[in-house]
């Protein structure tokens, strides 16, 4: 069984308690998951199957959420999941005031990630950190937002902005609405999060972990094929005796102008790896299906 889940991640679960879970109910241990989400998210999370785990380094990288902003309220962890710091109404925040703000987080801008997340400062986990109580100076950094889209307001008290993202790795929707509080001077945290779509994975064609025993049990289920999240790779085809010497790590020579990584199939359309040009040679990154 070698290939991708499309898990529509639950509420409650760490990205590494999905991947137990599916362990379990696939019965297999070569598994690994793509994007990390947050316990209180829910959504797209990718999860490799067998020997597509080793594919997840070539999957792509953007992502697109449905985000609830929350004004008026500040929290530690920057969504609902924390302490709340400060908590003010703010009635008078209006959609124009904050629709002109919105410009300032798209395209490529600077992002310092929230204080409890797992990137490491020092080689240690910035949540550890947090946890313990140490407060330490977190650098800023590049990120890239492609499209920020209005879907609904809610004025009150403690108004809620609800927002289609479209961006790319290492983005934080908590950090942005964070960020957006910040400029308004009204506070504002993550409220509810959804990720829609991840590596070219879309929440529609998901799976629950209930829809996934049904599928065990009835023997109807069929991991995703590997190259249907390799789309945006080049491919190149070999010939059988030419693709039989690429499987054994042999280096072979080409003409193909591409430096990025490719897929690799043979004659009989067969998904067989991971190839890279360097000077004047194909040279084997990784081999999925030895021939």
């Amino acid at each position: 069984m070698n290939g991708f889940l499309n898990l529509n991640k639950p509420p409650g679960f760490t990205s590494h308690d999905c991947v137990a879970k599916a362990r379990k109910l696939l019965n297999l241990k070569r598994i690994g998951h793509a994007g990390t989400l947050d316990p209180a998210a829910i959504g797209v999370l990718p999860i490799a199957i067998g020997r597509a785990t080793r594919l997840l380094q070539y999957l792509r990288s953007d992502k697109a959420y449905r985000a609830t902003l929350r004004f008026g309220v500040t929290t530690s962890t920057d969504d609902l999941e924390g302490e709340t710091l400060t908590c003010q109404a703010v009635p008078q925040l209006t959609l124009d005031a904050i629709r002109e703000k919105l410009p300032l987080f798209l395209g490529k801008i600077q992002q310092i990630p929230p204080t409890y997340s797992a990137i490491q400062v020092e080689g240690k986990r910035l949540y550890d950190l947090a946890r313990s109580g140490q407060t330490i100076a977190i650098p800023a950094r590049a990120i890239e937002v492609y499209t920020l889209d209005i879907l609904a307001w809610r004025p009150g008290d403690f108004p809620e902005l609800e927002l289609a993202i479209a961006c790319g790795a290492g983005t934080y929707i908590r950090a942005i609405a964070r960020d957006l509080g910040a400029i308004l001077k009204t506070g504002a945290t993550l409220a509810a999060l959804t990720r829609t779509e991840s590596s070219g994975f879309m929440l529609s064609d998901s799976l629950t972990f209930e829809a996934l025993a049904q599928h065990l049990a009835a023997g109807t289920f069929a991991p995703i094929a590997p190259d249907h999240a390799l789309t945006h790779l080049p491919k190149i085809s070999l010939p059988d005796d030419l693709a039989r010497r690429w499987c054994q790590g042999q280096k072979i020579l080409s003409e193909p102008p591409e430096t990025q990584p490719m897929q690799v199939w043979d004659e009989q359309e067969r998904f067989l790896g991971i190839t890279r040009f360097t000077e004047g040679v194909l040279v084997p990154q990784m081999v999925f299906e030895p021939l």
